[in-house]
């Protein structure tokens, strides 16, 4: 007997199912599923990247500058949502890998800047390739329709994260 099949009108495999339920569209119903998504979706971006010697929280401050330019590090702590103690410790390990350097303060002697060095430069436009890469592969797999679908919840998610 042939195994029954999940989508008789359709024949289409559920996983490929890109239809919403009404109840899907709440907006308690949709916030925990796109919470799930994006975080799932950036954790495997994370894994896209061109070197294993710098955890997450490095790249992410590397990036920050290169992005932003030169901070100091109580700046890039704040930038970065996190103590100054970690990133100090974050900004050492870019020092000592060459990624990043200190330099004195224009103004004030008593403080440092942080800047990206050529190399750190490097790491980031190369992890950001890798990543591009990764996603245009999955992207090209799903149908025209599915990536403007995309494409408009990009410019909402981007409203979203900005309000």
């Amino acid at each position: 007997m042939p195994p029954i099949d999940p989508r008789p009108e359709t024949g289409q495999d559920p996983a490929l199912d890109t239809r919403v339920r009404p109840a899907q569209c709440r907006p308690t119903t949709l916030a925990g599923s796109l919470r799930v998504a994006v975080t799932r979706a950036t954790r495997r971006l994370r894994l896209e990247r061109s070197s294993e010697q710098i955890t997450d929280g490095q790249y992410a401050a590397l990036a920050a500058l290169a992005n932003r330019g030169p901070m100091t590090p109580t700046v890039l702590a704040e930038d970065q949502h996190v103590q100054g103690p970690p990133m100090s410790r974050i900004v050492a390990r870019l020092v000592d890998a060459g990624l990043a350097r200190r330099d004195e303060h224009p103004t004030d002697g008593r403080q440092v800047v942080i800047s990206v060095t050529e190399a750190g430069m490097a790491e980031v436009t190369e992890t950001r390739r890798r990543r591009n890469v990764w996603l245009e592969a999955r992207l090209a797999e799903l149908t025209p329709a599915d990536r403007e679908v995309l494409a408009r919840a990009a410019v909402l998610l981007d409203r979203i994260a900005t309000q």
